[in-house]
């Protein structure tokens, strides 16, 4: 079998080749813009944002799999990840990571004084989480902060100041987000139990279905709240009633037997619940 080329390790390294993570960091970022904007975004700020995902989604994957070098040749899902396998050396990771954080930096330089100062903690969130597994008992928690702070940037971008109804959402995404990576780490748990990793997964034990049905309604929650802040109307809150019932009616069937494929499934249904609030809401601007 012939020898992977660079350019191919590096589109793995980044996970350029699975956008699933793309969309569910964008997700929140767009619900941001369109409260923000009232439905109307400025487009040289609605591109800069999409762009902006994409790169430190991408930067934010390799920064983790050089984290975790010495533990994903031990777990059975990620032993063949560039780094892991020797494909890519770290100098080379920490090189592409730097060169992706960097072209995001220069995508928010025409946007104002404060989004560029939010981009720092933002930039220091990505770079942290995936050592925050060494001694966090939920390190999803975390992600869900570097995960959601495009939601801050995105009220300073579009208005010029962050409201509390930004943290706010910014809050809702760290519920959601530690529902769909607690569905992720069942995958790997009994991996992560010999390693040394710590996970929400093992954190919550046998209530783990329970726990991440609980955040998804904690999550839904907030964003009727927020949605009922800015003055939603019944198309918003219908996206939200869809959302509920996906988590009802296709989260918790695939997550009640613990099967690591169909935990892996869940995890990438969030997609669809990130979805279905935008489109409750980007109907709702468009009708009302």
């Amino acid at each position: 079998m012939p020898r992977p080329s660079k350019f191919d390790a590096y589109l793995r390294l980044t996970r350029l080749n699975k956008p699933i993570g793309i969309l569910l960091l964008l997700w929140p970022t767009l619900w941001a813009l369109w409260f923000a904007g009232q439905g109307r975004p400025d487009t040289t700020v609605l591109l800069i944002f999409v762009l902006g995902t994409v790169l430190m989604r991408s930067a934010g994957c390799v920064v983790n799999d050089y984290a975790d070098r010495d533990f994903d040749g031990h777990v059975a899902r990620t032993r063949h990840r560039p780094l892991a396998s020797g494909e890519v050396t770290a100098r080379e990771a920490l090189w592409l990571a730097t060169a992706l954080a960097a072209a995001a930096f220069v995508l928010i330089l025409p946007l104002n004084a404060l989004t560029r100062w939010l981009s720092v903690p933002a930039v220091l969130l990505a770079a942290s989480y995936p050592f925050t597994k060494r001694f966090l008992a939920i390190p999803q928690a975390y992600l869900g902060i570097a995960f959601g702070f495009g939601i801050p940037m995105a009220f300073a971008a579009q208005t010029g100041g962050v409201p509390p109804i930004a943290w706010l959402l910014l809050l809702a995404n760290v519920f959601w987000s530690v529902a769909y990576d607690t569905a992720y780490a069942m995958c790997d748990r009994e991996d992560d139990l010999k390693i040394g990793i710590r996970t929400a997964a093992i954190t919550f034990g046998r209530l783990d279905v329970a726990a991440i049905l609980f955040c998804q309604a904690v999550f839904l929650a907030l964003m009727g709240w927020a949605g009922a802040s800015f003055g939603r109307g019944v198309p918003y809150f219908a996206g939200l009633a869809a959302a509920a019932a996906l988590v009802a009616f296709d989260q918790y069937p695939r997550l009640k037997e613990r099967d690591p494929q169909r935990c892996f499934s869940a995890f990438l249904a969030n997609n669809r619940i990130g979805g279905a609030v935008f489109a409750g809401l980007l109907l709702d601007y468009l009708l009302g």
